[in-house]
């Protein structure tokens, strides 16, 4: 690998480190695991990068190296069976309510012009920034912003139409904020 080719693999992993690490989040729950497996991504893919001719599809390749890479990881666990002479108690989660408030929001979604949905989606479910949302949809950024405000105001005014008896709680649970301070689907 000649040196050139060093620079521009290390320009693209500062560009580029935060969506990966937000792939390899979406891939397993521990954010020190997620961290792990993009390290070995990266250095899985180092060897490689020469080979890589359209280093536009680098993204893709990464996140198929984060899968394989979880995939073996999953296979390799060790199973640790001990017998006990007493069963722990198996305690489940009810999602219940979780799976009635995503339903509600999916529902709800059908209220938006296209565009507005569009937005939503990119911005909330791809976690797509105002930038890569503009540029994937062909608009300004602050076309972006004004469509994004209006989408959520008509989504609240949707929500308190309905009956929602909080409106605010609804949306607190499937959107987070994330580092940067932006809102994040929950999802």
């Amino acid at each position: 690998m000649s040196h050139g080719e060093v620079l521009d693999f290390e320009e693209y992993v500062r560009t580029r480190q935060d969506a990966l690490l937000r792939s390899a989040r979406r891939l397993v729950p521990d954010p020190v695991d997620a961290q792990d497996l993009l390290q070995t991504a990266l250095v899985r893919t180092y060897g490689r990068w020469d080979g890589i001719a359209d280093k536009s599809l680098a993204d893709a390749y990464l996140r198929r190296v984060m899968i394989n890479t979880r995939t073996e990881w999953w296979r390799a666990r060790k199973l640790d069976e001990v017998p006990t002479e007493q069963l722990p108690d198996a305690s489940v989660d009810d999602a219940t309510e979780q799976h009635a408030d995503r339903a509600l929001l999916m529902d709800i979604l059908k209220v938006l012009a296209p565009k507005q949905r569009s937005v939503v989606v990119l911005r909330h479910w791809e976690q797509m920034s105002t930038e890569e949302t503009a540029a994937a949809l062909g608009m300004s950024t602050g076309t972006v912003k004004s469509t994004l405000h209006r989408a959520l105001a008509r989504l609240r005014q949707e929500l308190e139409s309905r009956g929602v008896e909080d409106a605010r709680a609804l949306e607190r649970s499937t959107v987070r904020r994330d580092e940067r301070g932006q809102d994040r689907c929950a999802a």
